[in-house]
């Protein structure tokens, strides 16, 4: 298995508006140097205690994404160098990572997490709470996050139908809330869906990032 082949093949195929986070969790150093002594420095981790020690032992120049669950009394550990949390899933945490990015003197980029999944046991927001947030003041008091878009999983299932009508309904939450709040807002425009299994279909309702593991870097080194 060649990681760069893998990676080379999926750059080769995706649409310029769609980025690669390559979801390097349970994998080892040396297939993520792999990648990036091949021009790759894009990656997702979701323990937080795995994304630092990567961070500590591989090179700085790496773009980190959280991707996980993040609990709020873990924010501290990933403050200082993490890109992107994709996973914001409550109001407290949203607060506790602006009070870390504030120790930290940054701006934390990050997205909210959407419950689109038939799944209760996914995290997320429904589109309502997320209005809900973006309308209340304590939101706006808040200097040291940027929100820059959505994220969702979508039902684990083979139906793709199923699949295609959650990623185009967060799509166009997506859209509304751009509408609504951020017409003059540059930046807010991701949509976070699409994961080795989904990520086509993802790409055909919109995604602009795409979370791929083992399509890159194999099966995973443990049973989920």
């Amino acid at each position: 298995m060649s990681v760069k082949k893998n990676i080379d093949e999926i750059l080769n195929n995706l649409p310029e508006q769609v980025k690669l986070v390559a979801v390097s969790k349970t994998k080892p150093n040396e297939l993520i140097l792999e990648a990036y002594n091949n021009g790759y420095k894009v990656f997702g981790e979701n323990k937080v205690q795995e994304i630092s020690r990567k961070y500590e032992e591989l090179p700085k120049d790496i773009e980190w994404h959280m991707i996980g669950h993040l609990q709020s009394n873990k924010v501290k550990y990933i403050a200082p160098f993490v890109s992107l949390i994709h996973a914001v899933d409550s109001f407290k945490l949203l607060k506790t990572i602006n009070n870390e990015a504030l120790k930290n003197n940054r701006t934390i980029n990050f997205l909210f997490q959407m419950h689109i999944a038939k799944e209760e046991s996914k995290f997320g927001f429904s589109f309502e709470e997320i209005e809900k947030i973006i309308q209340s003041s304590e939101f706006k008091e808040l200097k040291n996050v940027n929100l820059i878009g959505f994220m969702g999983m979508a039902t684990n299932t083979d139906n793709g139908k199923t699949i295609k009508d959650e990623f185009k309904y967060i799509n166009d939450c997506l859209k509304t809330t751009k509408q609504k709040y951020f017409k003059d807002k540059d930046d807010f425009k991701e949509l976070s869906i699409g994961m080795s299994g989904d990520y086509k279909i993802a790409i055909e309702q919109g995604s602009t990032i795409i979370r791929l593991g083992s399509i890159i870097f194999g099966e995973r080194n443990h049973v989920k």
